[in-house]
């Protein structure tokens, strides 16, 4: 087997998940490694594997002579576009990848890929399960927690690829046979500087796609379906509405394809409305990829939400406690609120560059706003005349805060329309302290 990298000297930039993965990958096809990464050795895990395997790690800084001798850079995604050792990489004229375009390089099996603002993790568990339920073996991947570039080389049979705009704005040779584009609303304009550069970065999903391939769009959210239109291959379109001919959606409770006929998938009743449109999207996807009806079907029935995404997680003295702290923008706190009545809200953390005004929109559903991290007095400015609304320092305090200003039929709301990492390592850990602070209030309430 000849090795695709072979006499290569390639940089990886970051020592995460992702870099530490790209970094093993072109190892073992034969390329000299060099990684470097700006945390210090202290707080990474992989750093002594890597070296075992004769990969060169630097840490705690970037330097100009880390890349000397390089043939090619590869970049993980959470390295911003702007950072130092990517402007010394393009002044030296060197080749620079993402993690994806290493993965699509040396896939040899067919994939499927899912974007959008929302949704994706869910959509890509769903997708997968359906093919698994066609007997196919089907692996998540991506930005799901299991790089790309591993999963090509694992010997899976199908690859169903969760991307960022992060990782689709460095990628060239990307090529999946079936693409979606969830929904489309401002995200992470901290990176992409607007919303214009976000939105051509999630386009770029099916950049590569031609006749023989299918894209899914969102009939229902015109910025995503605009975007949709623009793509050169079959279109499909999924929606909450009942389906036209070339489209899956819902008829009363039922989900129903109408592509090349009229197939009823079945249920789903009483689910909320964004698993509802992620089931939609998985299922046109399945089928586009020629996944068989009951096949869809299984896995759609077979297939386990992620957690911290709406979750109800106790009643306390009549109070609901719900766990959404994957509701990490604007657009997904609005689609969590739309859900609640007489609810107290927590929301905070680092906003990405986002404006959090359209939250205010939703005041008439709320007794009150809990506000916590970085964009706390924002969020203060955003609901200060529309309903009470008091600062946190921790989400235990939120949450104890947030349960005084509730009341017996009330809920108290996990949705931060926000990231995490001012003050959690990730949204699972936001999700699974607020857990922890609400077990708490029903320890108080049962000791007193």
């Amino acid at each position: 087997m000849s090795l695709r990298f072979a006499g290569e000297l390639v940089v990886v930039v970051g020592a995460g998940v992702a870099g530490a993965a790209a970094a093993r990958v072109l190892a073992d096809e034969g390329a000299d490694v060099r990684v470097t990464e700006t945390r210090p050795e202290t707080e990474l895990t992989e750093v002594a594997e890597l070296r075992a395997v004769g990969i060169e790690v630097y840490t705690g800084g970037h330097h100009p002579h880390h890349l000397d001798g390089a043939t090619l850079v590869v970049t993980s995604p959470g390295v911003p576009p702007e950072a130092d050792v990517l402007r010394w990489t393009r002044d030296r004229g060197l080749p620079l990848w993402g993690e994806m375009e290493l993965g699509a390089r040396l896939a040899d099996v067919p994939y499927l890929a899912v974007t959008g603002t929302n949704g994706k993790t869910t959509t890509t568990g769903m997708l997968t399960a359906c093919l698994r339920a066609a007997g196919t073996d089907a692996v998540a991947c991506g930005n799901i927690g299991h790089p790309f570039s591993l999963a090509a080389r694992g010997g899976h049979e199908v690859l169903v690829v969760e991307c960022s705009s992060f990782q689709l704005a460095l990628q060239e040779s990307f090529h999946p046979q079936v693409s979606v584009l969830l929904n489309l609303a401002p995200d992470h304009l901290d990176r992409h500087g607007d919303f214009a550069d976000y939105r051509d970065a999630k386009s770029r999903v099916y950049a590569r796609q031609s006749s023989g391939d299918t894209h899914v769009g969102n009939r229902d959210d015109d910025q995503a379906a605009e975007v949709s239109r623009a793509a050169r291959c079959r279109l499909v379109w999924f929606t909450l509405d009942e389906p036209r001919n070339g489209e899956v959606g819902y008829e009363g409770a039922d989900l129903v394809a109408r592509l090349d006929e009229r197939v009823r998938i079945g249920l789903l009743a009483g689910e909320r409305t964004g698993y509802r449109a992620n089931a939609a999207a998985a299922a046109a996807a399945a089928l586009a990829f020629g996944v068989t009806p009951d096949a869809v079907r299984a896995g759609l029935r077979d297939a386990v939400p992620p957690a911290h995404r709406g979750d109800p997680v106790l009643e306390v003295g009549g109070v609901r406690f719900i766990d959404d702290s994957k509701a990490t923008n604007v657009h997904a706190a609005e689609a969590a609120l739309e859900g609640v009545r007489d609810a107290v809200l927590i929301a905070g953390g680092q906003a990405k560059g986002v404006d959090l005004s359209p939250l205010a929109g939703h005041a008439d559903r709320l007794r009150g706003v809990v506000a916590i991290g970085e964009s706390a007095p924002e969020l203060v400015r955003v609901f200060e005349g529309h309903v009470p609304v008091t600062i946190a320092d921790s989400i235990e305090e939120a949450v104890r805060v947030a349960f005084a200003m509730s009341a017996p039929g009330s809920t108290v709301l996990l949705a931060p329309a926000c990231a995490s990492w001012d003050q959690f390592r990730d949204y699972r850990e936001r999700g699974e302290r607020f857990i922890a602070a609400v077990l708490q209030v029903e320890e108080f309430r049962a000791g007193g």
